[in-house]
């Protein structure tokens, strides 16, 4: 019994012992494969998807591109390091797909490059009218053309004056009596000197001894013939203007200056310019005058330089462009940043600072004040300090990605973590006025890439509906303009921007931005002056879509109204040189110019 009990407690013992072993060698695998598992789920789980050409979009599954189409990837691990709640994280890829760059802020002398506009004129010291000193009848003309040059001295025209030949007849009478009446014949000499003839003149009729019935008017100086004012048989006064010359051996060079350009200018400024017809050279000069005052039609005021005209290059009414690196005086040093890297909404200006640790890179939106532009950038009054880096450009991607991530951006600056709201604000006109005004400064700048031919075909559809939003604004009916700004929707939504790649492909999306957002304004308004003020920005961002997307063939014409948008001036296209002007119809049909001529 004892020995069957001893069996059974020894069998015991070697069962617990094998379970013991076996546990320690095989039973951890079912709960580590468990977890395994587990770990490998959960990595799929949180695996985020992304797109190489919109880095902003961020999904938790694989799929398409909601902007392009185009399969999502897998994005790169971003670390476990904890970072700001209101910053967006971009990886360095992500950054380098955006185009994304930074730079220093830093203090500098506020130097604005002011583009001005205005034309040759002459000086209006060297303007003389020529009148007649005699009346009568101007029985000759030996100058018939304006632009004819004629030396003082010259004669200009032959004339009869029965005063004159009085006038004669009684210093011949004189004559005969000057040696009892000496006074009377001076004073018969000095009558005929009040008429401005010369004493030669007077001595040459005395020796003829007859009376001279044609007299000739010489030129009182020397110019090109400006203005002719009477022609052969005409009866004129004493007084009375004939010609009109002027010397153009100096000339004036007359600048429109904007109000607010007017706190930069200075006399004694250096200006830059060029003259159209004089492709390859520039020329210099400086402010001599200011106008004290603002014209009340055009709201600009004259800005002078005096040029010396050697070879009467620059002649009045050319047409010249100019540049003065103007700056303000009384103000010290200041913060100044790129144009890019300012993102404006109308009531608020924002920028992206960078934060850089060893694992990552954020972006976090701040708020500025903005100063005055300085052309390519703007002087920032209150919210950036010395040495902060910040995005300067790809700062829409960044907000894109923010906007996305639920996080403060430019539109939705109180974000909570939840899906922004993506809709439109219908009222919002993307572009300021400032930008507006300079033609110059809406120039982009053309990269270096291949567009293909049938997204050319696109956009010159997208053209050809356009001119018809633009008649209709040339009409003012409003209705019309919203009816049209639809068929130009349509247009821009049968783009395929999938044509396009990399860089092409960011820039388009860029301008489609503004575009879709001021035509939203175009086509959800009645009244005719909202349409018309987004049509100034519509119209830019389209500038800039054609100048560096092209159209297959064709002339476009981009004209110019300085007087549009509260004298901000406004830009449209036109298919025909002639001016029909879309922000006044008929009240101002013909005001503008052409600013460009595009040949494709």
């Amino acid at each position: 019994m004892n020995t069957k009990r001893n069996i059974l407690i020894i069998a015991l013992a070697a069962l617990a012992a094998g379970l013991l072993l076996g546990g320690l060698f095989f039973g951890g695998s079912g709960d580590q494969s468990k977890h395994d598992h587990q770990h490998d789920a959960s990595a799929e789980e949180a695996t985020t998807w992304t797109c190489s050409m919109h880095p902003q979009i961020r999904q938790n599954e694989s799929g398409d591109c909601p902007i392009c189409g185009m399969d999502l990837i897998p994005l790169e691990d971003e670390g476990e390091e904890q970072m700001d709640p209101e910053a967006i994280r971009m990886s360095e890829t992500a950054m380098q797909l955006a185009d994304v760059s930074t730079a220093k802020v830093e203090h500098r002398k506020p130097v604005k490059q002011v583009r001005l506009n205005g034309k040759v004129q002459t000086d209006e010291r060297l303007v003389h009218s020529q009148s007649s000193h005699i009346p009568g009848r101007i029985e000759k003309l030996a100058v018939n053309f304006r632009g004819d040059y004629v030396q003082k001295g010259q004669t200009l025209a032959y004339i009869y004056s029965p005063r004159l030949v009085t006038a004669q007849e009684e210093l011949f009478e004189a004559r005969k009596i000057r040696e009892t009446q000496p006074k009377m014949f001076r004073a018969a000499k000095d009558k005929m000197k009040n008429w401005k003839l010369t004493e030669k003149q007077i001595e040459q009729i005395l020796q003829n001894g007859k009376v001279q019935e044609r007299f000739p008017i010489l030129a009182d100086v020397s110019g090109y013939v400006m203005e002719k004012n009477v022609n052969m048989g005409d009866y004129i006064k004493q007084g009375e203007t004939l010609f009109t010359l002027a010397d153009i051996s100096r000339v004036w060079i007359l600048f429109d200056v904007y109000e607010s350009d007017m706190p930069w200018m200075h006399k004694g400024d250096r200006v830059s310019f060029t003259v159209s017809s004089l492709p390859g050279e520039e020329f210099t000069g400086t402010i001599s005058y200011i106008d004290p005052v603002i014209n009340p039609r055009t709201r600009v005021a004259k800005a002078r330089l005096e040029m010396k005209n050697t070879g009467s290059r620059l002649k009045p009414e050319m047409f010249v462009s100019g540049t003065v690196q103007a700056t303000l005086t009384n103000r010290p040093e200041t913060v100044v940043v790129p144009k890019s890297a300012v993102m404006w909404t109308g009531r608020r200006s924002v920028v992206y600072i960078k934060k850089e640790t060893e694992n990552s890179v954020s972006f976090r939106m701040r708020e500025v004040t903005l100063g005055p532009a300085l052309g390519d950038s703007y002087i920032i009054e209150q919210g950036l300090e010395e040495d902060e880096e910040i995005a300067v450009h790809g700062t829409f991607s960044i907000d894109a990605a923010a906007q996305l991530a639920g996080k403060p951006s430019m539109m939705n600056p109180t974000a909570n973590g939840e899906k922004p709201n993506t809709g439109h604000d219908h009222g919002r006109v993307v572009k300021s006025t400032e930008d507006m005004k300079d033609h110059a400064d809406h120039e982009p700048v053309k990269k270096d890439f291949e567009v293909p031919s049938e997204f050319k075909k696109q956009l010159e559809h997208v053209y050809d509906v356009y001119i018809g939003m633009k008649d209709a604004f040339v009409a003012s009916d409003a209705q019309a303009v919203a009816n049209q700004g639809r068929a130009v929707e349509k247009a821009l939504a049968g783009v395929d921007m999938k044509l396009l790649e990399g860089e092409a492909h960011m820039e388009w999306m860029d301008y489609l931005e503004t575009l879709k957002n001021n035509l939203e304004t175009i086509v959800s308004s009645e009244d005719i002056d909202k349409q018309r003020e987004a049509f100034a920005p519509f119209n830019l961002a389209f500038y800039k879509s054609l100048k560096q997307f092209g159209l297959p063939e064709g002339t476009v014409y981009y004209q110019y109204c300085p007087m549009a948008v509260g004298d901000d001036g406004a830009y449209w296209f036109s298919s025909q040189e002639e001016i029909r002007n879309p922000y006044f119809g008929d009240a101002m049909l013909k005001c503008g110019e052409v600013s460009e001529t595009i040949d494709y």
